[in-house]
């Protein structure tokens, strides 16, 4: 399917379920696309952070892709992370995701290596150059330490290299001077901005972002929607509503204890948990070495479902 410019609405980071002995698990994941294009979602995010994009082997990584596009059958365009370390080992997954059916592709600035803001730009110059898809940026400073500058985004914007940012900086100022600059600049065509919080979609929507990214729309992805189509059709008051209803929920992602584990433990987990609680994946395993979350903990998800309505 063709990358839409730009592209509108909620775009779930998919989970990825796994089997007890870490596997993918073809079927409950075709069963969670089932649940999130129900919704009524805009497309689908496949190989990022909630994806446990980092803990699959390059071959899962793949199946994942496979397995989601097929599923969808050109249904709604499918976003792919490309992210890894360096250059030429993006470009072998750019290669891997597109070759499975990837609409677009996901990238990170370089990690792991000290990196100059010329290298960042070349990164993603040498990344479209050799990428038969659209290249959307991911600002992610908490998990590759490296900001993206909004002036660097809208050049490579206005150069053609990049069709959009999915951001998860928490700089809610950069990120407006993003959009901003995408609107106002007349060198800037098409080009896509997402917010990745579950907590501000409302507030980025009215700084005039072009949808979301929320993990938590695995979850609920129908309270995203609505959120998402109240706010377009002007309903300020019942999109803000939703939103924290939203947020409330979201307080599921601290069921896990902190000292016994860290927060993308309890995150995921959560998330996981959930899903599983709600009937639409088999297992709730999360990659190792992250911690399961306890049968309490468990219990403290269920209790966030019901008060959401969900269960």
């Amino acid at each position: 399917m063709t990358f839409p410019a730009p592209l509108t609405g909620v775009v779930p980071p998919v989970c990825t379920p796994l089997t007890p002995d870490g596997e993918v698990d073809r079927p409950s994941l075709d069963r969670l696309v089932d649940h999130l294009v129900d919704a009524g979602v805009a497309a689908l995010f496949v190989l990022g952070s909630s994806s446990e994009a980092a803990f699959l082997r390059d071959g899962q990584r793949r199946e994942v892709v496979e397995a989601v596009t097929a599923r969808v059958g050109g249904g709604l365009p499918v976003l792919a992370g490309a992210i890894d370390m360096t250059t030429p080992r993006v470009l072998d997954h750019v290669a891997a995701v597109t070759a499975a059916g990837a609409d677009a592709v996901v990238v990170t600035a370089p990690f792991y290596t000290r990196t100059h803001p010329a290298e960042i730009a070349r990164h993603f110059r040498l990344v479209a150059g050799a990428s038969p898809v659209p290249v959307v940026a991911y600002d992610i400073p908490s998990a590759v330490h490296t900001a993206l500058d909004p002036a660097l985004v809208l050049e490579l914007a206005a150069d053609g290299v990049l069709a959009g940012l999915k951001d998860s900086s928490g700089d809610l100022a950069g990120f407006r001077r993003v959009v901003t600059g995408a609107r106002e600049r007349a060198d800037v065509t098409g080009f896509t901005v997402l917010t990745g919080s579950e907590l501000l979609v409302d507030s980025a929507l009215a700084l005039g972002a072009d949808g979301a990214v929320p993990g938590l729309a695995n979850v609920d992805p129908h309270g995203y929607v609505r959120l998402d189509r109240l706010f377009r059709s002007g309903d300020l008051a019942g999109a803000r509503a939703e939103q924290e209803r939203l947020c409330a929920l979201f307080g599921l992602v601290g069921a896990g204890d902190p000292a016994r584990m860290g927060g993308g433990s309890s995150a995921l987990g959560a998330f996981k948990a959930a899903l599983h609680l709600r009937g639409v994946i088999d297992c709730p395993a999360t990659a190792a070495p992250q911690i399961p979350l306890a049968p309490g903990e468990v219990e403290q998800v269920d209790q966030h479902l019901k008060r959401a309505g969900l269960l």
